[in-house]
């Protein structure tokens, strides 16, 4: 018999495969082979606690690469600062690390909404080609949500 969740990746599974979505398949590949090694009782647990942090290291790295090559030096950050397109960027990049931080507070304190949050990734990365960073965006997005919602029940109560 197989294991609900099992069957939860194998229908993931497929539709990666139908949304032809190489990160989705990759990580199921990954997921299966660990449940078939019978490994996930010691690596599920690993990776539920430092895989997030892992994959943010791993992008860090990524978008580092220019800098670490010498394509991006002191100049192109001068000339950068020069275009409004380059504040809209550097505001940008501030306000998604300060929601990504509210999402590790609400993941960390609220794990029952991780379940909505990894189901609204899939979503998105399935049928939209999105990218799985998703949840820890996702969870700031709500966490900031929340936090105004609450303020305004507040206020007309």
């Amino acid at each position: 018999m197989v294991s609900s969740s099992t069957l939860f990746l194998l229908i993931l599974l497929f539709l990666g495969f139908i949304a032809k979505n190489q990160a989705i398949l990759i990580a199921v590949y990954i997921l299966l082979g660990i449940k078939l090694l019978k490994l996930d009782d010691k690596v599920f647990p690993f990776l539920e606690s430092k895989g997030l942090f892992m994959g943010v290291v791993v992008i860090t790295v990524a978008v580092l690469v220019p800098i670490a090559t010498g394509d991006i030096g002191f100049e192109q950050l001068v000339q950068s600062v020069k275009s409004y397109y380059a504040w809209i960027a550097l505001i940008s990049g501030v306000f998604v690390a300060y929601i990504a931080k509210h999402g590790l507070d609400l993941l960390a304190n609220d794990p029952h909404l991780t379940a909505a949050l990894v189901i609204g990734t899939i979503l998105a990365v399935v049928f939209f080609q999105g990218v799985a960073v998703g949840p820890l965006i996702g969870a700031g997005i709500a966490y900031i949500t929340m936090q105004a919602v609450d303020s305004l029940i507040k206020l007309f109560s």
